[in-house]
């Protein structure tokens, strides 16, 4: 059980992130392949961070 205080924290910082979602579905071949490839990357938020900094690079 969590004390005033941590909720608080909590919700503080619940406030300043940000977070996005995919959906791979499972009868969709293309979705299960990325899923697949996604999931054998050592850290998935670092390397889709890179390939989106890097898109983003390219298109300066």
């Amino acid at each position: 059980m969590s004390t005033d205080v941590q909720r608080r924290a909590l919700s503080n910082y619940r406030k300043k992130y940000k977070q996005v979602y995919i959906r791979f579905y499972p009868n969709d071949e293309r979705d299960d392949k990325i899923y697949t490839w996604l999931k054998s990357q050592t850290n998935t938020t670092e390397y889709l961070k890179a390939l989106i900094e890097a898109d983003m690079n390219k298109q300066k």
